[in-house]
């Protein structure tokens, strides 16, 4: 059997309790989910991919062994390195 809702009653002598005058302001320290190594091993894998597509563009020689084995292999680095840096420990 379903039961009813009833509004909680508040009496004149009592406040109504408040969001915001509840909240007690804390000085504790924000923890970040990623560490200072991992932003910056992230911040070098996304300049690794950016350094394989610049030596894939071009519209000269199409087939050169640069464009066609040496920046693929850089980007895929590049996203190896990212892969990394999201899945390391930091160290806090």
């Amino acid at each position: 059997m379903a039961q009813k809702y009833t509004k909680p009653t508040y009496s004149a002598t009592t406040p109504k309790p408040s969001i915001l005058t509840d909240v007690k302001p804390t000085n504790a320290p924000v923890h970040f989910v990623f560490g200072k190594a991992n932003y910056q091993l992230l911040a070098a894998s996304v300049l690794i991919v950016a350094i394989g597509f610049v030596l894939m563009s071009g519209n000269t020689d199409i087939y050169s062994n640069t464009k066609i084995v040496l920046a693929p292999l850089v980007v895929l680095a590049g996203f190896g390195l990212a892969f990394y840096a999201i899945l390391k420990k930091s160290a806090a």
